[in-house]
């Protein structure tokens, strides 16, 4: 029987995200089990050397942390297994948050302008998703930077990339990316202005659907991203990339729970350049970060 390592930091590590770590690591797992791999998951020790102690164990790896962990820790196993997600170099991009706008925004991709304006959202240059990030009038702390505050839809689009990085002179097809779904985000603002993710729904049909799709796959593209990947947009007068996540995103909750197919083949086949052209969703999943679903 196949072996897949499924490392999820903040089960162990991070009590703020560990539900939702709980609620990725489960959709994934399972997915995984019902594929007939033996699933291995790292133990109550320092995550980072269970996953070293774990890797060459297995066939297949992933890793799922916060942005500015998360290259170490695929470095450390990269060159041990056959990982399945994006390679540490393009995370470690993806990971200043400051520098991927900046490397968008070269290539043509609208990004929201840097220190702009009297109502700004000021976020961590190296962070993941909206943690201390706020709506501010103020200057950013050390670590921290601003960018223009623009009103829109808050979507996402959840996307499976062929292997680019890592062992691509075996496994590189050219075949382009699957794209799984968009999903609209659930964003709160509390009075202070401080900004939290509760989840969303998903598949979205949109009326601009194609242009969405299309910012979002350069975005990924233009990263070097592979693996599953998600891509924060705001949707307004043009559509602007406000985040690429080069890892397994909340969203995949719900998308999982009204895919035919499974999550795990896709994602083993994609590393190995054999990228799905499409899925099947049946319904459509409400979610939460903690798991919960309702599907309609």
């Amino acid at each position: 029987m196949m072996k897949v390592l499924l490392a999820e930091y903040a089960v162990h590590n991070d009590p703020k995200l560990a539900p939702e770590g709980e609620a990725m690591l489960s959709v994934l797992s399972e997915s995984f089990e019902r594929c007939g791999y033996e699933v291995v998951m790292p133990g109550e020790g320092e995550f980072g050397d269970e996953i070293i102690r774990l890797a060459p164990k297995c066939d297949y790896a992933l890793v799922i942390a916060p942005d500015d962990l998360l290259s170490g820790f695929v470095r450390s196993i990269e060159m041990k297994v056959h990982h399945i997600g994006c390679g540490s170099f393009n995370v470690v991009l993806c990971a200043n948050k400051m520098r991927t706008a900046d490397i968008l925004r070269k290539n043509g991709i609208n990004t929201p302008e840097n220190g702009r304006g009297d109502k700004r959202i000021i976020k961590p240059i190296l962070g993941s998703g909206t943690i201390n990030t706020r709506i501010s009038n103020g200057e950013p702390a050390k670590g921290e930077f601003s960018q223009e505050y623009i009103e829109g839809e808050n979507l996402s689009v959840s996307m499976v990339i062929g292997r680019i990085t890592g062992n691509a002179c075996e496994y590189y097809s050219g075949k382009p990316p699957l794209v799984l779904a968009i999903n609209r985000q659930y964003v709160e603002v509390t009075d202070d202005g401080r900004i939290s993710y509760t989840g969303g729904e998903t598949p979205v049909v949109h009326p601009r659907q194609d242009e969405i799709i299309k910012t979002a796959v350069d975005a990924a593209t233009v990263m070097g991203c592979q693996g599953y990947v998600g891509i924060d947009l705001i949707i307004a007068d043009r559509i602007y990339v406000i985040d690429v996540n080069p890892r397994i995103t909340t969203s995949l909750i719900g998308i999982a729970a009204c895919m035919q197919e499974e999550i795990a083949d896709i994602l083993v086949c994609a590393s190995k350049g054999e990228v799905p052209e499409s899925v099947t969703l049946n319904g459509h999943a409400v979610f939460d970060t903690h798991g919960r679903i309702s599907l309609q």
